[in-house]
C-alpha cells in the first residue's frame, strides 16, 4: 500500500448556523453557506495547508455540504489537487431534515445526560452511526492508496464531529475518551503524518472538557463516579 505522507483533515469555516440556529428552519443543513468570517478563516486555513504540502500533489475528499465546498473554494489549493472526490460519508451528523430549534435544545440536553457517542436525534444520527460511515470511508482510502500513481497527500473537508470519530476510528481511541474531546475550531486543521515506523501520529490534539486518556473505559469513569 503506498500511504500518504499526511492525512490532513480540514474543518469548514464558520457557517451562517454557527451565528444563527434559527436557519435550520429554512434552509436544508447541507445548504448553509460560511460567513465571510468563515471565508476568512478557510484562507487562512488555505496558507497553514500550502506550507504543510511544500508543493506536493494532494487527493481531496470533501463533503457534500455547501460550506465544505465553499472552504475548499477559500483555501485556494485547487492547483495542487491531483483530484477532487465528493465523499457523502464524510457529511456532518445528521440531527432532522427541518429543525425545530426547541426541539433540537431538549434533545441536545438529553444527549448531554447520554453520552454523545451513543445518542440518536430523532429523525436523525447518533454518533455511533458517523463512526460507521467513517469506518465504511476508510476501506475505500485503503483501496485508493494501493493505486501507485495515487498523490502523496490525503486531505479531508469536513465537520468537527467527523474529524474527531475519523481520529477515534484511526487510533482506537475508546467510547469514553471520545467524549472527553472538544470538535476543533471552525477553518481548524489536524494531520496524521507517517513517522519513519509507518505509523501515523496526530499533529496537534484535541482540546479536552474531562480529563480522560484514549484506552480509559466505561469501567474507568464509573470508578470515577464511586
Amino acid at each position: 500500500m503506498s500511504a500518504p505522507r499526511q492525512i490532513i483533515m480540514v474543518r469548514h469555516g464558520q457557517s451562517a448556523a454557527n451565528v444563527d440556529t434559527s436557519i435550520y428552519e429554512r434552509v436544508p443543513d447541507y445548504r448553509i453557506p460560511l460567513t465571510e468570517l468563515g471565508l476568512e478563516q478557510a484562507r487562512e486555513a488555505g496558507r497553514t495547508l500550502r506550507e504543510r504540502l511544500d508543493g506536493e500533489q494532494v487527493c481531496v475528499y470533501i463533503s457534500p455540504y455547501l460550506r465544505a465546498y465553499q472552504t475548499f473554494d477559500a483555501l485556494g489549493i485547487a492547483d495542487l489537487a491531483e483530484r477532487v472526490i465528493e465523499e457523502p460519508r464524510l457529511r456532518e451528523q445528521d440531527w432532522a431534515n427541518y429543525q425545530v430549534p426547541e426541539d433540537i435544545e431538549v434533545q441536545k440536553k438529553l444527549r448531554d445526560s447520554y453520552g454523545h457517542f451513543f445518542f440518536r436525534f430523532r429523525e436523525g444520527e447518533s454518533g455511533s452511526d458517523v463512526y460507521d460511515r467513517v469506518s465504511s470511508f476508510m476501506e475505500t482510502l485503503y483501496r485508493h492508496w494501493a493505486k501507485p500513481a495515487y498523490a502523496p497527500n490525503t486531505l479531508l473537508v469536513t465537520h468537527g464531529l467527523t474529524m474527531r470519530l475519523f481520529c477515534m476510528r484511526w487510533f482506537h481511541w475508546t467510547v469514553e475518551y471520545f467524549e472527553s474531546l472538544n470538535n476543533p475550531e471552525n477553518g481548524a486543521v489536524r494531520a496524521l503524518v507517517r513517522q519513519p515506523g509507518g505509523k501515523y501520529a496526530l499533529d496537534r490534539a484535541f482540546s479536552q472538557w474531562a480529563e480522560r486518556t484514549p484506552t480509559d473505559t466505561v469501567l474507568t469513569t464509573l470508578g470515577d463516579e464511586r
